[in-house]
């Protein structure tokens, strides 16, 4: 090889190692360790989830406390990559796998994915929070309204949908450029609100329109509208995680948030043990504690992700919404329905409904 092929092949192998490191430390800043005082007597425990590390890190936390001996590692994902990694490492690298896609989550238990568990906590489990003994929500998160107090002077809040679709029709021309929500063609999140929401309500289309007819930017994350609620680009934000909404909205006076009182979808994070759980034994004490009263509790203290235990009350506890919003509580149901939510012809018709409907208003003018 002459010099300058040497050089460039040099280059390009230093190019790749600077990626590859890179990438690790990338890889690093969404792992959470947890280690064993003693290694000869370490027992290892791999979580795959989709759920922020500030949020995950009181339960790891409380967790290792109570188990030292467990060495634990928890790689934070996207909802994506988390059901795309666990697919292509054939489900032998994971030993617990929790993601807020609900869907996903349903179609791997469905296809046989995941094992029982079938521990006194377990067994007791509601049954509209677990699929058979395999596949358990461990979260209540209400879906919301936020809006700016200052923006909405002298309008009627939007405590509903209702109310919000005659604040979009009799503030239009106010509120133009100023609302914000999910992107359904980008979102999952987004495209699964869009379902349940329009199988819940027979005016869900007439809000569509309004919403294209206010020109509302369209967003993939919540956290990107509260950051636009927050420096007072947008008014009014629809279908926001109110888990994510609510410290954030409790840190920012101007902000209000709210629970339609119409009807209020519930989401649930899904925690499935795989078949091939390298450590099933401490896998299944990891969901054992999610769904025990001592892990309920710390998601209640210590997480605004919302308790679902039956015997916990108090602020965004399951018992609790109920208690406040009875039958207008609408938590996304562990079924068979979340498959039609992946089917490739129903999401093409929904999203191309959707489409038709937010451009109606812009289409045909003021």
């Amino acid at each position: 090889m002459t010099a300058p092929y040497r050089s460039l092949a040099c280059w390009v192998l230093a190019l790749a190692g600077m990626l590859l490191s890179a990438m690790s430390r990338a890889d690093d800043a969404h792992v959470l360790r947890y280690a064993a005082p003693h290694e000869a007597t370490a027992q290892p425990l791999e979580i795959y989830g989709a759920l922020d590390n500030d949020l995950m890190a009181p339960l790891l936390a409380d967790f290792h406390a109570r188990y030292p001996d467990i060495e634990l590692t928890y790689r934070n994902l996207t909802t994506l990559t988390l059901y795309r990694r666990f697919l292509a490492e054939d489900e032998a690298s994971a030993d617990v796998v929790m993601s807020s896609a609900m869907p996903w989550q349903y179609q791997l238990a469905n296809r046989g994915h995941a094992q029982a568990l079938t521990t006194s906590a377990a067994r007791q489990w509601p049954q509209a929070s677990r699929w058979r003994h395999e596949l358990f929500g461990f979260t209540f998160e209400p879906v919301v309204i936020v809006y700016r107090r200052d923006a909405l002077e002298g309008a009627t809040p939007p405590d509903s949908h209702e109310a919000l679709l005659r604040l979009l029709t009799h503030e239009r021309q106010r509120l133009t450029g100023r609302v914000v929500t999910y992107d359904p063609w980008r979102s999952g999140a987004g495209y699964t609100y869009a379902t349940e929401d329009a199988h819940m309500s027979p005016r869900y289309w007439e809000l569509v329109a309004a919403l294209g007819g206010v020109k509302a930017a369209l967003a993939d994350t919540t956290g990107e509208m509260l950051d636009g609620l927050a420096d007072g680009r947008y008014a009014v934000g629809y279908n926001l995680l109110g888990s994510y909404a609510r410290d954030f909205v409790a840190d920012h006076p101007q902000l209000e948030m709210v629970i339609p009182s119409d009807y209020a979808l519930v989401t649930q994070r899904l925690v499935l043990i795989p078949n091939r759980a390298p450590h099933p034994e401490t896998a299944e004490r990891f969901v054992d504690y999610l769904l025990s009263r001592q892990g309920q509790q710390v998601i209640r203290d210590k997480t605004p992700l919302g308790a679902v235990h039956t015997a916990l009350e108090g602020e965004g506890t399951a018992r609790d919404l109920r208690k406040t919003l009875g039958d207008a509580l609408h938590p996304i149901a562990i079924d068979p329905s979340l498959l039609a939510t992946l089917d490739t012809l129903k999401r093409h018709s929904l999203l191309e409904r959707w489409q038709r409907e937010y451009t109606r208003l812009s289409d045909n003018g003021p």
